[in-house]
């Protein structure tokens, strides 16, 4: 016949009915006690079971909090699903010769360039600006900027940029935006206050800058480049508009790695429920999906390689948002952690019902508080703007 259970029947219980159901009754004590105690020990193990799964969503939620906080994550182990050598594995199994070497060492002054460069509004609305004197560029203007140096974060570097070229001292706030033109130059644009010094003149001329100057109208000047226009226009919003409209301060995390990598946060909309969801890789412990960055190509074709070999070549409609977080600092021994991890927010269009992904990763739905808290993520200027430089 049928069993009926009801949702308040206890596991030690069901077992014990399913057990009278497949061999009668159960008269004697001790048969009474061999079942409850088989019984115990299986629920037992399932609850542990239970308690380690619930533990486990824990820790990714908590990781995912702390990510949306712009901290770091609580990992023992640096995780990367798709490194060059599976990358290049993949080129040469439709006939083509990879461009990249491997295994590849991220290393300043030798295969990568790290720029950094401040962008400094005052109280008038005006920009900081730095008169060059590189033969190159001499007498040109420019965003006060430079070259990471071995064994420095970007806040370090910025600071030192800044008090070498202008004679300033600064309080970096935020991370503003992350900019590349290839797999291995990146640039990290931050703000923030002035706090101290003097500013250069020309007097005090020297091979880092001829002088420094508070300008409202960086039109009027003989540039160095155009490629600043777009960072000083997002500077003056930020420091012009409420804060409330804008991401949380954002400071680039001083944490070693040793390849180039991008870590994905992939968030999706279950249409069943209207909750969120994140993909995770289920390749060795639970983990944001995380790829090695191609030295020789540009960061869309990275990404676009590792999305496709995660939902396969038909990939459901996606963009990434942002920069959740930015980890880097540089090594004294040339090579030794070169690298950095970036932390992209990617949110795919269709409901996750219509989506489909390999067995190598799972979806997780978050609770309602933390789904509610990454999409605002998705609201404009609630996130650092990830610029792909063609």
């Amino acid at each position: 016949g049928q069993l009926t259970v009801t949702p308040t029947l206890t596991a030690s219980a069901l077992l014990v009915v399913l057990l009278r159901v497949c061999y009668g009754s159960v008269s004697s004590v001790a048969n009474q006690l061999k079942i409850f105690l088989f019984a115990g020990c299986c629920t037992t193990s399932r609850f542990r079971i239970l308690k380690f799964t619930r533990m486990k969503m824990d820790s990714i939620e908590e990781n995912i909090r702390l990510l949306l906080q712009g901290k770091c994550l609580e990992e023992t182990q640096e995780f990367c699903d798709f490194t060059l050598e599976d990358q290049n594995e993949l080129t040469e199994s439709t006939g083509n010769v990879p461009t990249t070497p491997t295994p590849f060492t991220p290393t300043l002054k030798d295969n990568v360039c790290y720029i950094v460069a401040a962008v400094l509004i005052n109280d008038e609305g005006e920009v900081l600006m730095i008169q060059e004197a590189k033969r190159s560029c001499a007498g040109q203007w420019y965003l006060p900027a430079g070259r990471l140096e071995p064994g420095e974060s970007i806040v370090d570097a910025t600071q030192r940029e800044v008090l070498e070229e202008t004679g300033l001292e600064v309080d970096i706030t935020t991370l503003l935006m992350v900019e590349c033109a290839s797999g291995s130059w990146f640039r990290f644009v931050v703000t923030g206050n002035v706090t101290g010094g003097n500013l250069k003149t020309p007097a005090k001329a020297d091979s880092e800058s001829l002088q420094a100057m508070w300008v409202a109208n960086i039109d009027e000047l003989s540039l160095r480049g155009t490629d600043i226009f777009s960072l000083v226009q997002r500077a003056r919003q930020h420091s012009s508009t409420d804060r409330a409209l804008w991401h949380a301060p954002l400071l680039p995390l001083s944490k070693p790695a040793t390849k180039m990598m991008i870590k994905l946060l992939i968030a999706i909309r279950k249409k069943s429920n209207n909750r969120m969801c994140i993909l995770i890789s289920d390749k060795t412990a639970s983990h944001l999906p995380s790829t090695e960055i191609n030295p020789a190509r540009s960061l869309h074709y990275t990404l676009k390689k590792y999305m496709t070999e995660i939902f396969g070549s038909e990939l459901p409609p996606h963009r990434p948002q942002g920069v959740l977080s930015t980890e880097l600092l540089s090594s004294l021994e040339p090579g030794a952690h070169d690298g950095f991890v970036l932390t992209i927010l990617i949110p795919v269009k269709k409901p996750l019902e219509e989506v489909t992904i390999i067995d190598k990763y799972s979806w997780v739905e978050l609770s309602k508080a933390l789904g509610t808290e990454l999409l605002q993520k998705l609201d404009k200027n609630m996130i650092v703007p990830l610029n792909v430089i063609r």
